[in-house]
């Protein structure tokens, strides 16, 4: 009898640690669900930039500025314009106004991951190719 009592009070405390470990791991996941990164998009949407990034080994920048409905690049001394439509605050379509190439009429959809006091955070790809999705800092310039 008192062996049963025993593995009985073995198996309750089990029981309890086991629900309790449960309700720690189910509190915790539901915690780090709700974490999103801040997002001004807003903030971003007119203004000049500057994005940087590496190709070849090699540092390139180039540097826009965004109006409400077209942004005009500037690299390496050529001026390059194009037209933006927003999907919604974080999300538009970039459209090459005057492509040279078939790879430049192609549209390029970006979405800002997130924000900072003065950059974001994006992803890129070519409209209806999403398997290569590529990621980006943009600075904006004062």
């Amino acid at each position: 009898m008192m062996i049963k009592v025993l593995l009985s009070s073995i198996q309750r405390n089990k029981m309890i640690h086991f629900f309790n470990n449960l309700l720690l791991t189910s509190i915790a996941l539901l915690c780090l669900s709700c974490f999103s990164p801040e997002r001004d998009c807003e903030s971003y949407h007119i203004g000049k930039f500057e994005f940087i990034y590496e190709l070849n080994g090699e540092e390139i920048k180039s540097q826009f500025e965004r109006t409400k409905n077209y942004e005009i690049e500037t690299f390496n001394g050529i001026i390059d314009s194009a037209s933006i439509k927003w999907i919604n605050s974080c999300e538009w379509i970039v459209t090459k106004l005057n492509p040279k190439t078939n790879q430049d009429k192609k549209p390029i959809s970006i979405k800002i991951i997130s924000t900072s006091d003065n950059s974001y955070t994006f992803e890129y790809h070519l409209v209806g190719n999403k398997k290569n999705i590529k990621r980006g800092v943009v600075n904006k310039v004062y």
